[in-house]
């Protein structure tokens, strides 16, 4: 078999020097020992040689970009988080955008829809869900392992939703600065069905940072506040992503927005019933104390937790009753300095006419009456959000008659939360 795989010329001078070998004891005359029988040629015995196969690059893959999104899509519902994958490449930009009318105002923008790039720029996704009934556009550009520039566009359009079906939250308070006792309150014009998945995608950053419960006052009112006072000087950031969330039973929410406000001093009014009077603290040293008259007979004003809700210079106050003749009739144009701590009607306020009472016996209609220098002092010292902690009476604090949330021990508050409840 060796011998078939040589040249044909080769084995031909093998063949016919074979009758020499095979007579003479010696060597071939002139031939030298050792030497090879002919130059140019292989040994016939060696084993067969392969040539090496040459090195080859493997080509390259290019870059791809696909999406939780098909491109053309309709009817893509509004809590779908847009996301964007890079393949043999890194993504330079994504931009999501479609013309949205405002409702109030008639005018169409071009929104974007927020996201951001993941840390090896391979991955985009969106941070907040989309707005019904409009047709998005996707522009991305990238650049291949290659480094080959690259770019590309789709669309898709979402659903349509009617205004029943969307829930618009309202949100207290947008900034400034407020007391140590204030919640953070969301009130939804629409019920909610599904308070977990509501809850899940409302955030609050306290620096220092204090634990603290969001809790449902009821399906159309959500709560935030902390364990216990919240800190003099703290900053709050309130992060509400609830534009696309499911609500429940079919409905969206509408609004996304992150705001932010500061808790100033610590200011503690300690309101005893019983001694008639105000004793008011600054971050924790007596400030001042204040002769009062308070709730008589028939008017008795609560004892519990309130938190100023409203502060007005002057303000009109009329009795219930309409009856000129009934002797608790009252009708007062220029109250003033006066601080709203109840739904029903509480306030602290100057009340000159019961001077003669302050200090000494209860003889208002449920409001804490004091003198002119007194409110005017205490309106200039206390925010809204500041605590009033009233206690003296028999006559206790009704749930949701203003900001009652200190009235709730803090088990009750965790108890409250869709998320945390047990």
């Amino acid at each position: 078999m060796t011998i078939d795989r040589l040249p044909r010329r080769r084995a031909a001078v093998l063949i016919a020097g074979a009758p020499l070998l095979l007579s003479a004891c010696g060597r071939n005359p002139g031939q030298q020992p050792n030497a090879p029988q002919e130059s140019g040629g292989s040994d016939p015995t060696a084993p067969p040689t392969t040539p090496e196969a040459s090195p080859t690059t493997p080509p390259v893959e290019p870059m791809t970009v696909s999406g939780n999104v098909d491109d053309g899509a309709e009817e893509v519902t509004v809590d779908t988080i847009v996301k964007f994958t890079a393949a043999h490449g890194t993504l330079t930009k994504v931009v999501v955008s479609a013309p949205v009318k405002d409702r109030k105002t008639g005018e169409t923008t071009n929104e974007k829809v927020p996201g951001s790039l993941n840390k090896d720029k391979t991955v985009w996704k969106a941070t907040d869900g989309l707005e019904p009934g409009v047709p998005y556009t996707v522009k991305w550009t990238g650049k291949g392992t290659d480094g080959t520039k690259t770019s590309g566009k789709q669309t898709f359009r979402t659903h349509e939703l009617t205004l029943d079906q969307q829930i618009f939250p309202s949100i207290y308070p947008l900034g400034g600065t407020v007391g140590v006792a204030m919640p953070v309150i969301i009130t939804f014009d629409i019920p909610v069905k599904d308070r977990a998945n509501v809850e899940k995608h409302l955030h609050v950053d306290a620096s220092p940072k204090q634990p603290g419960s969001w809790y449902w006052v009821s399906d159309s009112e959500v709560h935030y506040r902390p364990k216990t006072y919240w800190k003099a000087g703290t900053k709050i950031t309130v992060d509400a992503r609830l534009n696309g969330v499911k609500a429940g039973k079919g409905l969206y929410g509408q609004l996304t927005r992150t705001w932010s406000f500061d808790i100033g001093r610590r200011v503690v009014a300690k309101v005893d019933l019983a001694k008639h009077q105000v004793v008011v603290a600054i971050n924790g040293k007596k400030a001042r104390t204040i002769k009062m008259s308070a709730g008589k007979d028939g008017f008795i004003t609560r004892s519990g937790t309130k938190v100023i809700s409203e502060k007005l210079r002057t303000t009109p106050m009329r009795s219930e009753t309409e009856d000129v003749n009934d002797p608790e009739y009252y009708d007062l144009d220029n109250v003033r300095w006066a601080m709203r701590v109840t739904n029903s009607g509480e306030f602290f306020h100057a009340a000159p006419w019961n001077a003669a009472f302050f200090g000494n016996s209860n003889r208002s209609h449920g409001c804490v009456g004091m003198s002119n220098a007194d409110a005017k002092w205490l309106f200039e010292n206390m925010n809204i959000g500041d605590p009033a902690e009233f206690t003296g009476s028999k006559r206790g604090l009704e749930q949701g008659n203003g900001y009652t949330d200190w009235t709730l021990s803090w088990a009750q508050v965790k108890k409250k939360s869709a998320l945390r409840g047990d």
